[in-house]
């Protein structure tokens, strides 16, 4: 009982920096972008989440600083493939450089040489905040209600998209302008701006989403330390056609590759450690193939840029 209760609880707690990333960029599909610097802006989000704690005390700063950043470098992307037509995957790619090499060095020249030992590099992270209660339920309380504030608002997040898509005029204006630009444009729907909009809130997602990796998961941060991850959140976003609640099923899916990874490790078992590691990214790919031979309904506009005619 106990190993099912911290193999769930691990499971939500992996599935979190996915969730909260996939939905980000699944918004912005839906207008027609197709944001594959995802993995730079979270190293980024992720090394200023850290950097802004450790130099202002406090993991709310980091949160923040943290989204900034992920808005800024977001913005790049965004005037590059909106306003200037640019292949937007070369663009992405380019992004995904710029983060690797500038959070290296960044942490190289500001924290590598600071500090006493492992110790010394470490920061506060977001402690968590049982529910009164509910934390209490055998394996269903740990599951669910004995999180940090970012596990608890990652789950908000799912209603909120939810609400958007499918309920406002803004979600009718988004959809319309990843499926039919042209369409949308003659009807007076601002198609620039929608894609303006959606392209930073995903930034914004994607910075929390890697804040989460340094100041949630961990309190400290390491190069390269998404690991990945930024991919496998594009990944998550075709297993969950685009949808919340199918985006929230392919999060808990990796979640639970990356809770089994881990469990793996800690019964000690017989198994080399390379093999294990392969575990999240054997699952990604096993299910992206497994959902490519349906037809998964990705935006008709996804990734070609708007030229008003």
């Amino acid at each position: 009982m106990e190993q099912l209760s911290y193999f769930l609880a691990a499971t939500v707690r992996m599935a979190t920096p996915l969730l909260i990333a996939a939905l980000g960029l699944s918004i912005a599909e839906r207008a027609g972008m197709m944001n594959i610097g995802a993995e730079g802006i979270m190293l980024m989000g992720a090394f200023a989440g850290y950097a802004a704690t450790r130099l202002l005390g406090s993991y709310w700063y980091g949160a923040l600083i943290a989204m900034i950043v992920g808005v800024a470098f977001t913005a790049i992307f965004a005037v590059l493939a909106i306003s200037c037509k640019t292949q937007q995957v070369v663009v992405g790619a380019a992004i995904n450089m710029l983060g690797a090499g500038i959070t290296s060095v960044l942490y190289r020249k500001m924290f590598y040489q600071v500090g006493n030992g492992i110790s010394g590099m470490m920061v506060d992270s977001f402690p968590n905040v049982p529910i009164p209660l509910l934390s209490n339920i055998p394996v269903i309380g740990d599951m669910l209600f004995n999180h940090n504030v970012l596990v608890y608002i990652a789950f908000l997040l799912i209603g909120v998209f939810w609400f958007i898509i499918y309920h406002t005029s803004l979600g009718l204006k988004i959809t319309a302008c990843g499926e039919h630009p042209k369409a949308a444009d003659s009807l007076g729907i601002n198609v620039i701006r929608i894609r303006y909009l959606t392209t930073l809130a995903s930034g914004a997602l994607l910075g929390l989403a890697g804040a989460y990796l340094s100041i949630a998961q961990t309190n400290a941060f390491g190069e390269d330390m998404t690991g990945g991850k930024g991919f496998i959140a594009m990944a998550v976003v075709i297993l969950g056609k685009w949808t919340p609640l199918g985006i929230t099923g392919g999060s808990l899916l990796f979640g639970a590759a990356n809770a089994l990874q881990m469990s793996v490790q800690n019964l000690g078992v017989n198994v080399p450690n390379n093999i294990i590691m392969m575990i999240p990214y054997v699952a990604t790919v096993v299910a992206v193939v497994a959902v490519s031979k349906k037809k998964v309904g990705a935006p008709s506009a996804q990734g070609v840029p708007y030229i008003k005619s």
